[in-house]
């Protein structure tokens, strides 16, 4: 096996994308943000921080699509490639360099009437663990599909009352960042799939209430919460627009909404980087 250790940095811009034949979300390389980078063709896998990550093509052009986590701090990172052609006989194996650059996201403070939403009992522990170590399963699938749906819509109708990543203060305690957007909307409001999707979780937990996640493709996974029903089930096959369940204000709410996440290689993003431009 061969091994290249070429080291290049990229400097990714609008006008570097203006030529690309297919769809792509947006470059924004931060913490909470997508770096998009140009690799190249015979590229089969990409690796960052020893997670594999998502892969678009076309015939002419392909690009390491990376999730950033918000707490990812800024600077240079490596994404780890590996190249096969049809005439190769071995991987070969080369590194890019990208830069992450800072962000600062607002503080937002809320007010929880159900205490035990913000600290739990004892006795609720067991539940909370179980339900995120389904979820993290969940987070962290990876099905090989070709090209999967890049280019989302907004899954319900209704303005977005808290954006992504702010800095949550809860009943005045520190708490993890807000990792979804929330679009405010009545109870029983339609919520439908943003794109094609498979759904690999349905529940009712103890934070996010009523939730489902449905998994795109090449470790693209986006979650809806607080729903007031439910109308799929794991492992239905959904299309766009396909309906999913209904707003409403369970699990950890302070009122009926839609808390809606995304995520890339297991790093929460911001969903607006994947809804089309022309929206």
């Amino acid at each position: 096996m061969k091994f290249l250790t070429k080291l290049a940095v990229v400097a990714a811009t609008t006008a570097l994308f203006s030529a690309q034949l297919f769809a792509l979300p947006q470059h924004n390389p931060v913490p909470g943000g997508i770096a998009v980078i140009p690799v190249p063709l015979s590229t089969s896998t990409a690796l960052f921080e020893n997670r594999q990550v998502m892969l678009l093509s076309s015939q002419k052009e392909k690009y390491a699509v990376v999730g950033i986590s918000l707490k990812t701090r800024p600077g240079d990172y490596p994404l780890e490639l590996t190249h096969k052609t049809a005439s190769d006989t071995d991987e070969h194996q080369s590194k890019l360099s990208f830069k992450v650059g800072a962000k600062e996201y607002r503080v937002q403070r809320l007010t929880i009437e159900n205490k035990r939403k913000v600290n739990p009992y004892k006795e609720d522990m067991d539940r909370i663990i179980r339900e995120r170590n389904e979820m993290n399963k969940a987070f962290k699938s990876f099905e090989n599909l070709a090209q999967p749906a890049v280019d989302f819509v907004l899954p319900a109708e209704g303005p977005i009352s808290s954006p992504f990543g702010l800095k949550r203060i809860l009943n005045d305690q520190p708490r993890n960042p807000h990792s979804g957007l929330d679009i405010a909307a009545p109870t029983g409001t339609p919520i439908h799939a943003p794109a094609a999707g498979r759904v690999t979780a349905v529940g009712n937990y103890f934070f996010n209430g009523n939730t489902v996640l449905l998994d795109h493709g090449q470790g693209l996974i986006s979650m809806y919460c607080h729903m007031s029903e439910t109308t799929v089930a794991v492992g239905d096959r959904l299309s766009p627009g396909d309906l999913i369940g209904k707003v409403g204000k369970t699990g950890r709410v302070t009122g009926p909404h839609l808390h809606w996440s995304v995520s890339l290689n297991n790093a929460r993003v911001d969903p607006n980087l994947f809804i089309s431009e022309q929206q």
